[in-house]
Order: structure tokens, then C-alpha cells, then sequence
């Protein structure tokens, strides 16, 4: 008896997970390519470097997939400098969460110390160099987090994007070979 409820419990989960992927792998073809690369670049960490290769696999021309990665991963950038600053300071009042938030911070700013530093040619070089960690995500929380004003931080980090973007695309092509 205890193995019939097993299997069945097992054969549930298993049909549930077909079911996620079907929906998925359904939403994706409804978005089409374009919006799939947009999407993925706008996820953390991933970024263009992972949706350019994504694109490029998918049977695009590498231009068409580095715009729509570019596109993708900086539409978070404005919203991360504009909401996240408030937001931790509102946090760090409150006390809820106070040491999640404080270790966020305290790692950024030890990535970001380039930054502090050399301040917009440091926040350039620091998103243009395809790393993990690094990218349009970081520096924009660096940015906000080391008060650099959005009107100076955007086009910086769009910039550095840019050749981190060129970078991943003649890697992902071939004409770079990875060391």
C-alpha cells in the first residue's frame, strides 16, 4: 500500500513536471526568439552574456542578438538605481531583514571598490568586463549605492554594456577563441 501511494505521488510530481516544462517550452515559442533573448538578458547574472549566445544559438545574426541582449539587460538598470537605495535605507530603519541587507551592500560595494575609486571610469570598466559578478545589475546597485547620479551612471553603464555585449559576441561567434 505504501508503495502504491509512492508511485502514484511519484507519477504526480513526474506529470507535474512535464506539464511546467510544456508551458514553458509553449510560452517561449509564443514569445518568439526576440522576446526570449530580451528576456533572459534581463535576468540577473545571466545578462547579455548569457542571451547573446542564446540568440546566436537560436539562428540569429549575432548584431540582431547583441541589440535585443543590450536592449533586454539594460531595462533594469534605471529601475535598480531608482529603487533600490530607498529601498535599503527603508529596510535598514525597519530592521526587517537588516542583515540580508547589510551583507548585499557590504559585498557590492567590496566588488564595486574600483568604482569608488576611479568612479565613472571605474563603473565603465567594471560593467564592460564580461566576469561573473559583474555587469549591468551590480553596477547599477553600485552605482546607487555610491550616490553616482543616474543621469551620469546610465550611459556609462550602457556604454561598458556595449563592449561587454561586443566582447561575448565575438567570443560566442568565434572569432575570439577563449583562452
Amino acid at each position: 500500500m505504501c508503495l502504491l501511494i509512492l508511485y502514484n505521488l511519484n507519477a504526480t510530481f513526474s506529470w507535474g513536471l512535464i506539464t511546467i516544462m510544456g508551458i514553458l517550452t509553449d510560452t517561449l515559442e509564443f514569445l518568439g526568439n526576440e522576446l526570449t533573448v530580451v528576456f533572459v538578458a534581463m535576468l540577473p547574472y545571466i545578462e547579455l552574456r548569457g542571451a547573446i549566445p542564446i540568440g546566436i544559438s537560436m539562428g540569429m545574426h549575432p548584431l540582431h542578438a547583441l541589440v535585443l541582449a543590450l536592449l533586454g539587460s539594460m531595462i533594469p538598470s534605471p529601475v535598480i538605481m531608482l529603487v533600490f537605495r530607498p529601498f535599503f535605507n527603508f529596510v535598514k530603519r525597519t530592521g526587517l531583514f537588516r542583515s540580508l541587507t547589510e551583507n548585499i551592500v557590504d559585498k557590492t560595494l567590496k566588488k564595486a571598490s574600483g568604482i569608488k575609486k576611479y568612479y565613472i571610469p571605474g563603473l565603465f570598466i567594471f560593467v564592460a568586463v564580461p566576469l561573473p559578478s559583474t555587469g549591468v545589475w551590480t553596477g547599477s546597485l553600485a552605482a546607487a549605492l555610491l550616490n553616482i547620479r543616474l543621469l551620469h551612471a546610465f550611459p556609462t553603464i550602457f556604454l561598458g554594456n556595449v563592449v561587454a555585449g561586443l566582447i561575448i559576441t565575438l567570443i560566442s561567434y568565434g572569432i575570439i577563441g577563449v583562452l
